[in-house]
């Protein structure tokens, strides 16, 4: 049987790809290279070249081929490019993915795992956050996963789609292979090793004057090499007949901004200067993540948890890779 992964050239489906391809999961790619990297995925992958809302290239690839389970990342990601253009946002993430789940469901695909979001709770009431959070997202990024998630629990219901939808908080670092490159870049860790490499002049820290112990807000950062084994767990949960679900994938631990500059500096051995600006509008202070769902559920276990491990396997990938994916076509 085979694993359709749509958007499996970009940051977290590449390194799931790599994951369930060393296992010996035989997958197709659907994929439109919009922000992604075909040079991130080895020539042995079958790649559709399209959009997961062109109904008939996903008749064509379940007719090709078995597809016992579709894991989905496909998605514009920017939170602020959301709320500049949302019709575009709730096109490409919404109203697509609805059309994805549609096919799967008139092609006898009873499995998805879904790449959602901790921007469908918005702004937290409680830290760290556990799945029973109201979701109240804050942009038109959240709204498109909620509105996902709700399709699919309706779907469940109605057509029989079993699912687990993820709920990331910060992934970050890299494996030995496959890293993060995004043009532009809107993610801390990559950014301030660019300051460190040179590639910028400094970095910008929005705030230094939250509740927090040192000023700057905190986050949950999980390691993309363990999303990548979430999914596989996820899949495999499903294939044992477990129910639909969705649980939060974080570190459970929150490093604040300064705590990551620093931990950088103490990684690269070299200076990286700050410069701070005025608060973004609607940051929280602090937001962690409760992923106790996760270990019980799906017998997870992050491997990469310290900060100076994520932080560490992304500099290793920046500095093997110092201009990004050889044919860097993020836009």
């Amino acid at each position: 049987m085979t694993i359709m992964v749509t958007g499996g050239s970009g940051y977290i489906g590449s390194v799931t790809v790599e994951r369930l391809h060393a296992a010996g999961e035989d997958i197709v790619v659907v994929d439109d290279f919009y922000r992604g990297h075909e040079s991130a995925l080895t020539s042995d992958i079958t790649i559709y070249k399209g959009k997961v809302g062109d109904r008939e290239l996903i008749r064509r690839v379940i007719k090709e081929h078995p597809i016992e389970a579709c894991m989905h990342f496909a998605a514009l990601t920017y939170v602020g490019e959301s709320v500049e253009n949302p019709l575009h946002y709730y096109e490409n993430n919404a109203v697509q993915t609805l059309t994805l789940i549609e096919e799967l469901v008139r092609g006898k695909v009873g499995m998805m795992v879904f790449s959602s979001t901790a921007a469908t709770y918005g702004e937290p009431a409680y830290s760290p956050l556990d799945e029973l959070h109201p979701q109240s997202p804050e942009n038109p990024y959240g709204w498109g996963k909620l509105f996902v998630e709700r399709a699919l629990e309706s779907t469940a219901v109605a057509d029989g789609l079993c699912f687990v939808g993820l709920r990331y908080f910060n992934a970050a670092g890299a494996s030995e292979e496959r890293g993060e490159d995004h043009t532009p870049e809107s993610h801390l860790i990559p950014n301030v090793l660019f300051a460190a490499m040179g590639h910028r002049p400094n970095i910008s820290v929005f705030g230094d004057n939250y509740a927090t112990p040192d000023g700057t807000p905190i986050r949950d950062y999980v390691h993309v090499v363990d999303l990548a084994e979430a999914h596989e767990l996820a899949l495999n949960h499903l294939r044992n007949g477990g129910d639909s679900e969705f649980v939060n994938l974080g570190n459970g631990k929150g490093y604040s901004v300064y705590e990551v500059i620093e931990t950088a500096r103490l990684v690269t051995k070299r200076s990286i200067q700050v410069n701070v600006e005025s608060p973004r509008v609607g940051d929280p202070s602090f937001l962690v993540a409760n992923s106790e769902k996760a270990k019980k559920l799906l017998g997870w276990n992050p491997q990469y948890g310290e900060l100076e491990q994520i932080v560490g396997s992304a500099w290793a990938w920046h500095n093997k890779h110092p201009n990004g994916y050889k044919d860097h076509n993020g836009i």
